[in-house]
């Protein structure tokens, strides 16, 4: 049973974000949770929604189809970050200047499966 979720418009970095789903994809989801529930990057907490969103839709799915997934058979099976929209900010520079900002976004995007 496959299931996915996505979390757009996140305000953080790709950069930085990328570095806590490298650690989680490939790994059940039991491990994904204590893994982000100790994690000390600040992208750990919108990682962990849209897990805990995606483990959910995989629960709904099946009961949809009358069948059952337990959480322990879940898998993260992809997980990935794309780049959204960057939010173009100036800033005062020296002699007159103005030095620009971009605040970046991200939109993250998890898949669980069941283990074959």
């Amino acid at each position: 049973m496959e299931a996915k979720a996505e979390a757009k418009y996140v305000r953080m970095s790709p950069r930085k974000v990328r570095l806590v789903v490298d650690q989680i994809r490939g790994a059940t989801v039991n491990d994904a949770y204590a893994l982000l529930q100790f994690s000390k990057k600040a992208a750990a907490e919108p990682i962990s929604k849209t897990l805990r969103s995606a483990v959910a839709n995989a629960q709904y799915r099946a009961e949809e189809e009358g069948d059952f997934v337990d959480v322990d058979d879940l898998v993260v099976s992809a997980a990935y970050v794309n780049e959204g929209p960057t939010l173009r900010r100036w800033r005062a520079a020296a002699m007159g200047r103005a030095a620009p900002i971009r605040k970046r976004m991200s939109h993250i995007t998890i898949v669980v499966d069941t283990k074959e």
